[in-house]
């Protein structure tokens, strides 16, 4: 694969374990201890460049944060990703016996869910070292952004999923045209079948040897929120973990803004995880106060955060523990419940991973480790119509009945006309 010149403030990847130092090239683990790469910055020069009122000219675009991200926004593989609503709650709150709740929309996005971010971002820089095909392992939301990204830039696509997918994010990946290969298995099977095939083809897999470049898109979601709030951070956020890399990411966004000179005070930011009950293995860690994530069989209608041996669930475990916040296992019957409150309260649509993190925030709510006086933003990261299965069995007509005024007053007792 063509090496090429990366953006200015890139100086190259580094091993989250060992510290080791690599080339910014499509490779995304340690040569020496096997950790894990990310991407490594040159601080002191984005400082030097980087301004609130240069961010504020920008698009409205997570591209507006070009010189905290590691290629170049142009040209970049671009559908508009980003710039989401961040929306005060202030009926949701009200029913959890909250102070200032904001929901971070990223249902919003091109297809519906924060991937687009990591896609946008992996597949520019696909493009910059000369792929010709992206391909990645998919609980659904990916492989819908993948599909897509890829269809925009001319790309051919090999997206690989579980079998056992919600129809809605099959139909909304294979529209785009691209290969979608149904794996019988879980994702951990699906995962461990692309890291083989990543060794044999010369392929830009967006969550394999193109990790570290993808991870960094999440940041963004940081970014946003600290600008949306006038260039603050809240106190607490809360975070649905599937890997647990848009958790530990959107802390080092935090991080990074106040290194480069945006934040005018060190972000104290108390960060909390979300998973279902059915795949909790960093949840479950918490509870038991271990460092061992031991890997699950998932078995949840939260596909999206159906991930039973997560990557970065250390990096995350250790991020909530640092910061002071908690982790949650929510039943499906709560994650149901989680979004019909957030859709009847606020009147968003989330899927499944926004239920879990909604009935997350409840119940941190009713332990007291989210507290009223905190400012806290809940990040939805998908749209429930992509997990309608999940409600179609409890949301239905209010009444059926004959087109006539007397069966309507019959079914419903309206006190004024």
């Amino acid at each position: 694969m063509t090496q090429v010149q990366g953006p200015p403030f890139v100086t190259g990847l580094r091993c989250r374990e060992c510290g080791r130092e690599y080339a910014a090239d499509p490779i995304y683990t340690c040569e020496w201890c096997f950790g894990p790469l990310e991407v490594a910055y040159d601080y002191d020069a984005i400082a030097a460049t980087v301004s609130r009122d240069r961010i504020e000219a920008g698009p409205l675009s997570l591209w507006r944060y070009e010189d905290l991200l590691p290629v170049r926004a142009d040209p970049a593989v671009d559908l508009g990703t980003g710039f989401t609503p961040l929306v005060r709650a202030d009926r949701l709150a009200a029913e959890l016996g909250l102070g200032e709740v904001w929901i971070k929309n990223d249902t919003r996005n091109p297809t519906n869910s924060f991937k687009d971010r990591v896609v946008s971002v992996a597949l520019s820089k696909a493009l910059a070292f000369g792929f010709k095909v992206a391909a990645c392992a998919s609980t659904g939301n990916l492989a819908n952004s993948v599909a897509a990204h890829a269809a925009h830039a001319g790309l051919r696509s090999y997206v690989f999923i579980p079998a056992n997918l919600e129809q809605g994010k099959v139909v909304t990946t294979a529209v785009y045209g691209g290969n979608v290969v149904a794996i019988e298995g879980n994702y951990d099977d699906v995962n461990r079948l692309c890291a083989e095939l990543a060794g044999v083809y010369e392929w830009a897999f967006v969550n394999v040897n193109m990790r570290p470049y993808y991870a960094e898109g999440s940041k963004t979601l940081a970014f946003e929120t600290a600008e949306q709030l006038g260039w603050q951070v809240p106190d607490h956020v809360v975070v649905p973990v599937a890997s647990g890399s848009l958790l530990t990411k959107i802390q080092k966004g935090f991080q990074e803004l106040h290194r480069v000179g945006l934040l005018d005070e060190v972000p104290q930011v108390r960060v909390s995880g979300a998973q279902a009950a059915g795949c909790a293995p960093v949840a479950t860690a918490f509870a038991e106060g271990s460092d061992t994530i031991r890997p699950v069989k998932p078995d949840t209608i939260a596909k999206s955060l159906a991930i039973g041996n997560p990557a970065d669930g250390y990096f995350a475990l250790d991020v909530v523990r640092s910061s002071g916040g908690g982790l949650a296992a929510v039943t499906d019957d709560e994650v149901v419940e989680g979004m019909r409150l957030l859709a009847r309260t606020e009147g968003i649509f989330a899927e499944t991973a926004g239920g879990v993190t909604v009935a997350t925030l409840a119940r941190l709510a009713a332990q007291g480790v989210v507290r009223p006086d905190e400012r806290v933003v809940v990040y939805v990261t998908g749209h429930g119509l992509k997990t309608l299965e999940a409600v179609a069995g409890v949301c239905g007509p209010t009444a059926t009945i004959p087109a006539t005024l007397d069966a309507f007053h019959a079914a419903f007792e309206i006190e004024e006309h």
